[in-house]
């Protein structure tokens, strides 16, 4: 286990989020629908910031799973039951044929879909995809302000921006001061896998790990609203079934436009402004005084159902967790921040729900590399596993300091399921960088004899491999002379050693962490917390292909004893087993090589579109034409 050495006394915080309770009243309700309105991820509802405990979940008879008590259920086997019969019917919305998929397009979308959606679906036919309109959500949630800027103003910007991927005549080229940039070289290979069907089309890429386009909200309900407006299905006499290309444009480029990056300051109060008016980010000033431990709640988490996740897309919201200032690295200090106000195309591999950029797949998912992947070999079966929960990586999140560091979200993970860590929090009611929950309100039964920290040794094995400190010591990087005493720092282990392990939380880094697709495609249980949006998050459900986990990590402890059980108390081995296989064998079918050429494909297309003077009367309609 990872040695945790001299936690001072520190007093238990008694709850600063609470000011935020009542912080609905003043949301502006039109503000959170408008982006119900042109097809948001899943699971994206209108929020409630009562901190109180949901109890009105709804059982759904469908799925069925054992209770470890007789009178009631455990939150987590109606979350498991719910998840079961909400996707159900996500599956029912299936497409075979393209006269099907074109319908559902137009039914979801107000438009008809672009030309080249017939290749488009033959293409995701012939690799057998499982083919749901609700998949390719994130790209219309991505595009959709779009429409209301000047398609002339778009393609400019993106020919000329300096890091860009751009398809002329089925060819696809790249554009970087280093050809060294591997996630350059890896997005330009799955972009050339497809080129010769695309239209011609620039991609401008966000070559950072971090987001960097945050534009004020009422800006982009602004550009929303016009793009809305402008929905209709054209009639069929003047639809355009061809793009204009780009020719006029490659001889003219113009000037590289100015996104004015704004490089110093606190992030947070230069992210806070794409929430909406009163949402308790937008209306919480930076505040730089990281004294004392994080801001934890002690009871549930906000939006929770009985104190685990319900919402996902609300869990992973900044906008609407009021203490999310002190628990994660990227509102602390990034690493490294070139943002702009200014809304203009780029792409990238994740983003904050905040955030404006246009997701495509990450780079390295794309890649073959083991360190990401894990290899083709995705760990032995479920029962030759050990019961333990593994985690490896670097002190990763932001540029931690010794003024800082208590705020970083790995940091306090692997301090909160160390045996060592637990008992010194136990005894000085508080630890440096986090607050145990409230056992009244977590009723858990290692705590009530007063063992947790003993059951975290039997389990849980989390440590840093880097501590990563700034400034770097001189010697020996790895350590850090104010984490030195806290965390010992252990050799890495490979992900395909780390399979072996039953449990495998997966943790943001600088950004999304880059393992989470290995894990999902492991014979292991993903344990996922994020604050990150990523392209497959519309075809992914939690509690079925995954677990979620709140970004306090408060529930780490219910979630586990859910899992392995206690003393007498059983556990849920076959529960987490369905969940592990049935979410790898789901990964197999909608997050493969193919799955990515295929939202790309459909996501070139849209954007070539919105990039076009005729966008709106471009458009398929081959199958009605076939029709009448």
């Amino acid at each position: 286990m990872t040695a945790m050495l001299a936690f001072p006394r520190l007093g238990r915080l008694n709850g600063r989020f609470l000011q935020f309770v009542l912080i609905a009243s003043i949301i502006s309700l039109g503000g959170w629908l408008y982006l119900e309105s042109f097809g948001p991820p899943k699971q994206m509802h209108l929020p409630s910031f009562g901190h109180k405990p949901n109890t009105q979940a709804t059982a759904s008879p469908t799925t069925t799973t054992t209770s470890v008590s007789t009178q009631k259920p455990h939150p987590i086997d109606t979350l498991v039951r719910d998840a079961g019969s909400e996707w159900a019917a996500v599956l029912e919305k299936e497409t075979k044929d393209l006269k099907g998929a074109a319908e559902a397009y137009r039914l979801r979308r107000g438009r008809h879909p672009p030309p080249g959606f017939d290749d488009w679906f033959a293409f995701a036919q012939k690799h057998d995809a499982i083919i749901i309109e609700d998949f390719f959500d994130q790209i219309y949630h991505d595009l959709n302000p779009f429409w209301g800027v000047e398609s002339s103003v778009i393609r400019q910007q993106a020919r000329t921006f300096e890091f860009r991927i751009s398809v002329r005549n089925g060819t696809a080229s790249f554009f970087s001061d280093d050809n060294d940039r591997p996630w350059m070289r890896l997005w330009h290979e799955l972009i050339s896998t497809i080129a010769k069907q695309l239209p011609d089309v620039d991609v401008p890429i966000n070559i950072m790990d971090e987001s960097r386009v945050v534009v004020p909200w009422e800006t982009i309900k602004n550009y929303t609203d016009v793009g809305l407006q402008s929905r209709r299905i054209v009639d069929l006499p003047n639809v355009v079934s061809k793009y204009t290309g780009l020719a006029e444009l490659d001889q003219n480029p113009g000037e590289p436009p100015d996104p004015q990056w704004i490089r110093m300051g606190p992030y947070w109060d230069v992210a806070r402004v794409g929430c909406p008016p009163g949402a308790p980010m937008r209306e919480t000033p930076f505040d730089g005084d990281f004294s004392g431990p994080p801001p934890m709640p002690t009871g549930h988490p906000i939006n929770s159902y009985e104190g685990y996740v319900k919402n996902w897309t609300l869990a992973k919201d900044p906008c609407i967790i009021p203490n999310i200032l002190g628990l994660h690295g990227t509102f602390t200090e990034p690493i490294s921040q070139s943002t702009t106000h200014q809304f203009f195309p780029i792409f990238g591999g994740s983003k904050l729900p905040i955030n404006n950029e246009i997701l495509l797949p990450p780079a390295m998912y794309w890649t073959r590399d083991e360190f990401y992947s894990g290899g083709e070999a995705h760990g032995p079966a479920w029962d030759e596993k050990s019961d333990k929960m593994t985690w490896r990586g670097a002190a990763s999140g932001g540029r931690n300091k010794a003024e800082n560091w208590t705020r970083f979200q790995r940091h306090r993970f692997v301090a909160m399921v160390n045996g060592t860590a637990v008992r010194l929090a136990e005894s000085a009611d508080a630890a440096p960088n986090f607050v145990l929950p409230d056992f009244k309100a977590y009723p858990l039964a290692a705590a009530r004899e007063a063992h947790l920290g003993d059951w975290l040794d039997g389990f849980s094995d989390a440590a840093f491999v880097n501590l990563l400190c700034f400034p770097a010591p001189e010697g020996d990087n790895r350590k850090c002379d104010y984490t030195g005493s806290f965390f010992e720092i252990k050799q890495p282990q490979p992900m395909k050693e780390q399979y072996d392990a039953k449990y495998l939380p997966d943790i943001d880094g600088n950004s999304f962490s880059g393992r989470y697709r290995g894990f999902l495609r492991s014979t292991s249980l993903p344990i996922k917390a994020t604050i990150y949006s990523e392209w497959h998050d519309s075809r992914l459900q939690p509690w079925l292909h995954f677990v979620p986990m709140d970004n306090t990590f408060i529930d780490i402890y219910g979630i586990m004893e859910y899992f392995l059980g206690y003393g007498d108390l059983e556990g849920h081995d076959e529960v987490a087993k369905k969940l592990a296989l049935g979410g790898k064998a789901w990964a197999e079918k909608v997050l493969r090589p193919e799955d990515m050429e295929i939202y790309v494909f459909r996501l070139l297309l849209e954007f070539a579109r919105i990039c076009d003077d005729a966008r709106d009367r471009l458009g398929y309609v081959g199958d009605v034409l076939e029709k009448g």
